[in-house]
């Protein structure tokens, strides 16, 4: 599944972004991860079939605005608090909202779809269950990392951003190929290149998180594109419920390459959400 392919790109992602910025301000990391993205959509979008149209070229900006904002605030987010605990809060936003728009404009599932989507937002909340994190602080040079008021303010605002971003390209539609995307990432770029500007961290990084800010960047179109292709073939409560699983990637990640601990509650989280994609396949075969 498509979907499932965008949730494992955008979990990779936020990993990558997220160390990346624990070492950098976020906002160096993502004036660079944008502007890639585009130039690689760019390279790709001629061979794709698809034209821009006024109906691509309005959402997909809508989408790049979003995204930018959405980003931005995550990785703020990402550098002050536990990242077992960020990226699983904003995924159920991401997966909430969209699944409320869906139902409210007419969308029936099914039954297994349902329970499939009820199954992922559980999934969602166990595996954002926070377990102790004694060696972060080491990762992240001796910070103790906490859930504070801001970092819970960050969450909330980029899991809301987020939601409104994957409306946006279920809004797209057939026909735009990867140019949607493009206006998308220009969109994004200039909101963040403006932010950077304005708060004075309009410098590019060097050595290793310029590095995972060109991982990032790849990882962006990958997810993104894909993400449009999903939507064009299927509902929006179904698609972007599958593409907020990335957490489990997230967290996995976090566990195995950052020594985070993963409880056992946050471990069934994980276990559910495979099954939760196991129903919502089934319900759309």
């Amino acid at each position: 599944m498509l979907a499932l392919v965008a949730a494992v790109a955008y979990g990779v992602s936020d990993f990558v972004g997220g160390v990346a910025s624990r070492r950098v301000a976020a906002l160096r990391v993502v004036i660079v991860s944008y502007p890639l993205s585009l130039v690689i959509v760019l390279i790709a979008a001629p061979f794709v079939s698809g034209t821009l149209t006024l109906n691509g070229l309005i959402w997909g900006a809508i989408a790049g605005v979003t995204s930018g904002l959405a980003v931005w605030w995550f990785y703020l987010a990402l550098s002050t608090g536990p990242m077992s605990v960020v990226s699983p809060l904003t995924a159920v936003l991401v997966a909430g909202i969209p699944v409320l728009v869906g139902f409210a404009f007419g969308e029936r599932p099914g039954l297994i779809a349902y329970l499939g989507i009820a199954v992922a937002l559980v999934a969602v909340v166990l595996v954002s269950r926070e377990s102790p994190d004694d060696t972060a602080g080491e990762v992240a040079g001796g910070i103790t990392l906490r859930f504070t008021r801001q970092v819970a303010l960050l969450t909330v605002g980029s899991g809301g951003a987020f939601a409104l971003s994957f409306i946006a390209l279920h809004q797209i539609g057939e026909g735009s190929g990867l140019w949607a995307l493009a206006v998308s990432r220009g969109a994004a770029s200039v909101v963040v290149w403006l932010v950077a500007l304005a708060a004075g961290h309009f410098v590019l990084p060097r050595g290793e998180p310029l590095k995972l800010a060109v991982y990032v960047s790849v990882l962006d179109v990958v997810a993104n594109g894909t993400m449009i292709y999903a939507f064009q073939g299927g509902m929006l409560s179904l698609v972007s419920v599958i593409g907020s699983l990335y957490p489990a990637a997230t967290v996995l990640l976090a566990m195995v390459m950052l020594g985070e601990r993963v409880s056992r509650v946050q471990q069934a989280g994980m276990l559910l959400a495979l099954a939760a994609v196991g129903m919502i396949a089934v319900a759309g075969a």
